[in-house]
C-alpha cells in the first residue's frame, strides 16, 4: 500500500535522520524540529470588481543561528502552512551546506494567482508586506521568488519596504530586475546549479557528459533552463514533460523549440516527431540523467524501481520520499538531493545581497564563476562525508547542514 507523504512529514523525517547519525542532543533536536517563528495574517485588498478579497498569508521564520533569514514567497491556491514549514526548514539546511551566512524562511499567500489582475497582484503584495514589515529587513529576514511570483514581485516587495522606511533599501529582497538593483544570472541560477551538481555527479560515476541522454520533469524556468545548460554541456535531452504529460524522442530535443512549441500550444505535448508519454513514464524513461524539477513525491517506494537514471538531480524541493531514497541508493542510483542541487537560485540571492549591501554590480561572468565555485566545494563537503559515512548523499548533505546549524545553535547558546 503506497504511503502517503506531506513535505512536513518527510522533512522531519530527514531531520530525524539527521540528528540520529549526528547523535544530536535530544533538546537541540527538538529546537531544529519546529520553526523559531510563524507569522500568520489576513491579506484583504480591494478587487477589480469593488468586492473585498481576504486571504491568508504566513512567513515561517525556520532557525537564524547563521544569519538572517532567507527564503523565497510563492502564491498558490493550496498552499498550507505545513508546507511552507517544510520549505522553510528546508532552505535552513541548504544555506548552511553551500556555506551561506543565512537561516531558513519562507512565506506566501493562498490565493489563485493566473486568475488575478497586475493590479490585483501589486496590491495583494504590497498589503502583505505591510503586515508583516516588522519582520523583515535586510538583517533580519530578505525574502526572494519562489512559485508564481516573480521580479515583478520583488521590485513591489523592495518599493512598499522602501516607503515604509523612508528611503531605498535594495537589499531588502532578492531576485528583483537588474534595473533596481538586481544580479546578473540570477534567473537561470538555480538550473544552472543544477547542472554544475549532474556534471560532478557524473565525473563521480566516470559518467562522460557528452552524448549522455537526459530525462526533465517540469518545464518551468528550472527544468526548460537545466535542460539548455546540459545540452551545451554535451547532453542529449531525449524526454521532457510539463503538468499536461511529456514527450519522448531517443534521438533528442532541441529545448528552445520545445519551449516554443509549448507557448504556443499550452503544453509540450505533440511536439513534433515524439511520442506523448504521462509524467510517471517519464521517470521511468531508459537515460543516463534524470532530473525532477516539478512537484514533490514523485519518486516514491512504489516506482523507485522503475528509474533507470544512474544519476538523479532533484531540481524540485522534495521530488523523492524517504523510502525511494533507500531504493535508489540500495540499486546503485546517485541521487543528488534538493537541498544541494538547486541551491544556486539562493547562491545567487546571496551575491545579490552582497552586492547590495556594497552597492556594487557584478559581471555575469563574475557570478557564475563565483556560484561554480560554491556548487562544487558543497558537491565536494557532501560527497566527502558521504564516503566517510557510507551513506547517500542525501543522509550526507542533511548530516552537514543540520551539524552546521546545529553547532551554532549550541555555541550561541540560550538567552534569557
Amino acid at each position: 500500500m503506497r504511503q502517503e507523504h506531506t513535505a512536513l512529514t518527510v522533512a522531519q523525517e530527514q531531520l530525524r535522520i539527521a540528528a540520529e547519525k549526528l547523535e544530536l542532543d535530544p533538546g537541540l533536536h527538538a529546537m531544529l524540529s519546529k520553526p523559531k517563528r510563524t507569522i500568520t495574517v489576513s491579506v484583504t485588498i480591494k478587487m477589480d470588481n469593488c468586492t473585498i478579497g481576504v486571504f491568508d498569508g504566513c512567513r515561517v521564520q525556520h532557525w537564524d543561528a547563521l544569519g538572517p533569514f532567507k527564503g523565497g514567497i510563492r502564491y498558490h491556491p493550496n498552499l498550507t502552512l505545513d508546507d511552507v514549514t517544510a520549505l522553510a526548514m528546508w532552505m535552513t539546511w541548504k544555506c548552511a551546506i553551500i556555506g551561506l551566512p543565512y537561516g531558513g524562511a519562507k512565506g506566501g499567500i493562498n490565493c489563485k494567482p493566473k486568475t488575478m489582475s497586475q493590479g490585483e497582484l501589486e496590491r495583494l503584495t504590497r498589503r502583505y508586506v505591510s503586515l508583516i514589515a516588522e519582520y523583515l529587513g535586510p538583517h533580519r529576514d530578505v525574502p526572494a521568488p519562489d512559485v508564481y511570483t516573480n521580479a515583478q514581485t520583488m521590485a513591489w516587495i523592495m518599493d512598499t519596504y522602501s516607503q515604509l522606511k523612508g528611503y531605498s533599501i535594495p537589499e531588502s529582497v532578492t531576485g528583483k530586475p537588474v534595473e533596481i538593483g538586481g544580479s546578473e544570472g540570477r534567473v537561470c541560477a538555480t538550473a544552472l546549479g543544477v547542472a554544475f551538481c549532474t556534471r560532478e555527479a557524473a565525473k563521480a560515476l566516470k559518467l562522460k557528459l557528452k552524448g549522455a541522454t537526459v530525462a526533465v520533469q517540469g518545464y518551468g524556468n528550472v527544468g526548460y533552463n537545466a535542460a539548455s545548460i546540459l545540452q551545451d554541456m554535451g547532453c542529449k535531452i531525449v524526454a521532457v514533460s510539463d503538468s499536461s504529460g511529456g514527450v519522448y524522442c531517443p534521438e533528442g530535443v532541441n529545448p528552445a523549440a520545445v519551449r516554443v512549441h509549448k507557448s504556443k500550444t499550452g503544453s509540450v505535448l505533440n511536439y513534433k516527431g515524439c511520442r506523448n508519454i504521462s509524467n510517471s513514464e517519464l521517470l521511468e524513461t531508459e537515460c543516463d540523467i534524470l532530473v525532477p524539477a516539478a512537484l514533490e513525491n514523485q519518486i516514491r517506494g512504489d516506482n523507485a524501481d522503475k528509474v533507470k537514471a544512474k544519476i538523479v538531480v532533484e531540481g524540485a524541493n522534495g521530488p523523492t520520499t524517504p523510502e525511494a531514497d533507500s531504493a535508489l541508493y540500495e540499486k546503485g542510483v546517485c541521487l543528488v538531493p534538493d537541498i544541494l542541487a538547486n541551491s544556486g537560485g539562493v547562491t545567487v540571492s546571496y551575491f545579490e545581497w552582497v552586492q547590495n549591501l556594497t552597492r556594487e554590480h557584478w559581471t555575469l561572468e563574475t557570478v557564475n564563476g563565483k556560484l561554480e565555485d560554491k556548487m562544487v566545494k558543497a558537491f565536494g563537503d557532501v560527497q566527502k562525508l558521504a564516503r566517510k559515512e557510507e551513506s547517500n548523499l542525501r543522509t550526507a548533505a542533511l548530516m552537514l547542514g543540520v551539524g552546521r546549524v546545529a553547532h551554532a545553535v549550541k555555541t550561541l547558546g540560550l538567552w534569557p
